[in-house]
């Protein structure tokens, strides 16, 4: 009998092949803006031309960059994604260059919007006293 319950996408670390990735963040999908960057994805030269004519910015629908957690690395990092079907993922470490193709986002930059103090404040959350508790910790119960 068939199994009725979809399929998960399967995405695996490009260094470690055997842990499986799991996303912890939003999709960024990478946009085209000349027909080179369509020429190195396989398109003819006249068809990237016309493609890039009809639509100034061409969206991909099947490559994206992602925040995804590797459980043998035990970290986060950011990944170019590419799509093959629904279950079939190319996954590698996504290059600096590549956030010059997504729109309005860069990680290396804060966001403007936020104060260093509300930066600082966050920071200061995570970090222990010397006594091993942390900051927001009272001293009589131990918690937050």
């Amino acid at each position: 009998m068939r199994s009725r319950r979809p399929k998960r996408r399967d995405l695996r670390c490009p260094a470690h092949p055997e842990s499986r990735l799991s996303g912890t963040g939003r999709k960024y999908f990478l946009h085209l803006l000349t027909p080179e960057e369509l020429r190195q994805r396989g398109l003819s030269d006249k068809r990237a031309k016309l493609a890039i004519q009809a639509h100034p910015v061409l969206v991909l629908s099947n490559e994206w960059l992602e925040e995804l957690w590797c459980p043998h690395c035990g970290q986060k990092r950011w990944c170019h994604v590419t799509r093959h079907d629904r279950i079939e993922h190319t996954v590698r470490w996504a290059p600096r260059e590549l956030w010059q193709q997504v729109a309005h986002v860069d990680p290396a930059n804060p966001n403007p919007s936020v104060s260093e103090f509300s930066r600082r404040e966050a920071r200061r959350q995570r970090q222990r006293r010397p006594d091993g508790r942390r900051f927001a910790e009272t001293p009589a119960t131990g918690r937050c």
